[in-house]
């Protein structure tokens, strides 16, 4: 065994188990798909072609790991209306009462330059883990696993009217977390 890829992928461990968790939200499936993507590289390391880093690599394969498990595991959510206030208060502060924006993001620049750096990980990483839990699922459920709207409702039963004001949300708040840490004055603090 290669113990310096051994070495490697234990250090993407503890990041591939808080993004596993932040999906699946049950400990011991996070822990499952976390060991079968890692032991799919462990298995077969021949396959990674060092076209991507190692993290990018693994955490493709763990992305298919989740949508497998999100697949086969239909559960019920009960709606989580405690972020209402929160939420309602964050609206009135981005949008007037016409709902027009009170004050336009700063410009980012060239996004694809900025998504490309490392750091930006970092800091997405961050405002993500701020989001509320349920925000954040659906976001990356859309967003990251690209699964379809539809597949979200199913999988969290919720409308597809819940979903678009939860996924609303979450990109507002990821917007100005962003605009903050990122592409505002304090870029790379978080």
């Amino acid at each position: 065994m290669d113990t310096a890829l051994h070495q490697q992928l234990q250090a993407l461990r503890p990041a591939l188990l808080r993004f596993a968790l932040l999906q699946l939200r049950d400990s011991a499936q996070a822990e499952d798909a976390v060991q079968e993507a890692l032991l799919a590289v462990l298995e077969h390391p021949e396959r990674f072609a060092g076209q991507s880093s190692l993290r990018t690599y693994v955490t493709g394969i763990l992305k298919f790991k989740l949508i497998d498990c999100l697949r086969a595991n239909r559960r019920e959510v009960k709606p989580d209306y405690k972020e209402d206030d929160e939420d309602q208060a964050l609206l009135e502060q981005l949008f007037d009462q016409q709902g027009h924006v009170r004050e336009n993001a700063s410009h980012w620049g060239e996004p694809e330059a900025a998504y490309a750096q490392k750091d930006f990980f970092r800091v997405l990483e961050s405002c993500l883990e701020k989001l509320p839990a349920k925000n954040a699922r659906v976001f990356m459920m859309r967003e990251w696993l690209e699964l379809e709207s539809e597949e979200i409702c199913k999988e969290l039963q919720i409308t597809p009217a819940n979903l678009w004001v939860l996924l609303h949300r979450a990109r507002l708040r990821l917007r100005e977390c962003l605009d903050l840490h990122w592409f505002g004055q304090a870029q790379g603090k978080t």
